[in-house]
């Protein structure tokens, strides 16, 4: 989750860019540069590791430039090397990136062809090219930019600087955030708000698709299609830490929109984006090729989570995984001798049950390993393995962003696991792991449903019961999305393994119960069709989230059908988790409780 600020100003910006990165620090922080124009040329000045090394570098080196961007850095494709590091550079322009592009290597390798010279490992590199390319073909900046873009798949933001062009700042959008601010005689850009606190309260969140053009005086933004248009100017709070709901009317909205973002640097943690290789995170250690037996428990969301984990390690490790509620994990007294891993997943690091279990397992001589999203938490300083997952600050008590990087997270570690036995062969793993590099993307198609979902949460509003189907990995989505509902909306709802149906809920099926229908076009897709019809000749209302192919069969005339892409079996439970979110946002909307803070319900449960 990289950082990004530019600024052009009419006075020198070096130590207000270092100002505003040491506000966006907690987004990365494996490396960090700034460039900047000196007498037209580009000048740029990078560090491995933490921020305070560039600070050192920049005190030896001052800069005097006008105009500038800065980044801090996750590290995703390449090691956090200063070689990897942002800003990167071709003669003819300057740029940071935050976000993965998807289609690099095809990108590369042409380029490459073309007679460029590459100096890093980065996905990044490949925009910077591309761009130069455009460029000297005759076209101007934007122009060049645009065209570019059109090429790029993937969610990311890019800033751009241009040799000799010392009022002039352009900045793109699609899938990860980025926000411009209007000062005085001088403009800015960022990846939030907190980064451009300590210079104006005036700030416009750029849209999907958006490109703006920077200067001193102005700023032009134009949206996906080419066309000018005015995006509304919102007051910041002005307090440089403050975490805000940016342009979104609640915090779980805004954290809907920032999977895109969240769920490709988690990503980045378990996987080496340049070589396709799974890999672990520095502080886990963990020997899957001696795992034959492992114990999985979480807690609301997050058991859900490691439901779906379940089938990921059973599926592509061949690994036998118990599952428990982590409030029952301890009183069940399972023997755990034949347990090579517990693994424990919990957002906040500090559930109380899921604490309890952990330490149970560790006073049972068992080996333990942690998902969690907050790294200085009591779990993560407990277990012996930490898996951090790269949410950043969730707000909202109903979980959604640190559900989405629990499920990347557990799909990547399943995929290392297959490697580490042999189940998984290197080729199997390159497939896997590129397919994985596809959430980000999906995940913001999904989210461009949002529209069409509101509109089917009016009619869940007048409802006071649901249920939810889904065989295979649905099954624990579906379980999710009547928990997203019940726990914002207070609508009674629950998620069922589809097949169970005619073990009793069914009963319950009459003309004024919504059924939401979670069936990708998969292994499991028939046997689900056949659920579907025996709702539908019950009156049951179904709401049904396929695909192209699943739309096509036509399971049921009456179905109301949300159609999302198509994609392979490993990213459905990421990616299908979007429209449930937005259904039980947009419903409790309409029914006006509090969304962020629903009555009785905490964030972080740290009492038995």
């Amino acid at each position: 989750m990289c950082g990004i600020i530019g600024i052009v100003s009419s006075r020198p910006v070096a130590e207000r860019l270092i100002d505003s990165l040491k506000r966006l620090e907690y987004r990365g922080y494996d490396s960090a540069g700034i460039a900047t124009i000196e007498d037209g040329v580009l000048s740029r000045l990078r560090a491995e590791g933490k921020l305070v090394n560039l600070v050192d570098k920049l005190d030896r080196n001052p800069r005097i430039g006008t105009i500038g961007i800065g980044h801090t850095r996750w590290a995703t494709h390449g090691q956090p090397t200063e070689a990897n590091a942002h800003p990167h550079q071709t003669g003819r322009l300057s740029l940071v990136h935050n976000g993965i592009i998807e289609n690099y290597r095809d990108l590369r390798e042409e380029l490459e062809a073309g007679g460029a010279v590459f100096e890093s490992q980065t996905d990044t590199e490949t925009v910077a090219h591309l761009v130069t390319a455009q460029m000297a073909l005759g076209l101007a900046p934007k122009e060049a930019v645009q065209n570019a873009l059109a090429r790029l798949e993937g969610a990311f933001s890019l800033a751009f600087l241009f040799e000799g062009e010392d009022d002039l700042l352009i900045a793109a959008r699609r899938g990860s955030p980025l926000v411009v601010g209007d000062g005085e005689g001088e403009m800015f850009l960022g990846s939030d708000a907190i980064a451009l606190s300590p210079f104006t309260d005036r700030v416009r969140y750029l849209e999907e698709g958006d490109l703006a053009v920077l200067t001193r005086e102005r700023i032009a933004i134009f949206d996906a299609h080419g066309k000018p248009v005015d995006r509304p100017v919102k007051r910041s709070s002005g307090k440089p830490l403050y975490v805000d709901k940016g342009n979104h009317r609640h915090f779980m909205l805004k954290e809907i929109y920032e999977q895109p973002e969240v769920v490709g640097h988690t990503l980045g943690a378990f996987v080496d984006l340049t070589t396709g290789r799974t890999r672990l995170p520095a502080s886990a250690s963990i020997d899957f090729s001696t795992v034959g037996r492992m114990a999985l428990s979480a807690c609301g969301t997050g058991y859900y989570a490691a439901l779906v984990g379940r089938y990921y390690f059973e599926r592509y490790a061949r690994i036998a995984c118990d599952l428990d509620v982590a409030s029952e994990f301890r009183y069940r007294e399972s023997p755990l001798d034949d347990v090579d891993l517990a693994l424990f997943v919990s957002q906040s690091g500090e559930t109380a049950d899921t604490l309890a279990s952990l330490r149970h397992a560790k006073a049972e001589g068992v080996d333990t390993a942690a998902i969690v999203n907050v790294d200085e938490s009591t779990i993560a300083r407990e277990a012996a393995h930490v898996l951090p997952t790269l949410a950043g600050p969730e707000i909202g008590v109903a979980s959604t962003k640190a559900f989405t990087c629990q499920l990347m997270a557990l799909a990547a570690l399943a995929i290392r696991a297959g490697v580490a036995k042999g189940r998984i062969s290197p080729a199997q793993e390159l497939e896997l792991t590129r397919t994985l590099q596809e959430a980000p993307r999906l995940v913001n198609e999904a989210i461009k449903l949002e529209s069409q979902i509101e509109q089917l949460a009016r009619e869940m509003a007048t409802k006071s019961h649901a249920l939810f189907l889904g065989r295979g990995f649905s099954f624990p989505l579906a379980m999710e999305g009547a928990l997203k509902l019940k726990e914002i909306s207070y609508i009674h709802a629950e998620g069922y393994a589809a097949g169970e149906l005619k073990h009793g809920p069914i009963a319950l099926i009459d003309d004024t119960m919504p059924v939401v229908v979670i069936a990708p076009h998969d292994r499991s897709f028939e046997k689900t069709a056949s659920n579907v019809q025996e709702v539908a000749a019950r009156g049951g209302k179904i709401i049904l989230l396929t695909d192209a192919r699943g739309a096509a069969a036509r399971i049921v005339d009456e179905a109301y059908t949300i159609v999302l892409p198509e994609m392979p079996e490993i990213l459905t439970p990421i990616v299908y988790a979007i429209p449930l979110q937005l259904l039980a946002y947009h419903t409790a909307v309409q029914m006006g409780t509090d969304v962020d803070q629903p009555r009785n319900l905490a964030k972080s449960v740290t009492v038995e």
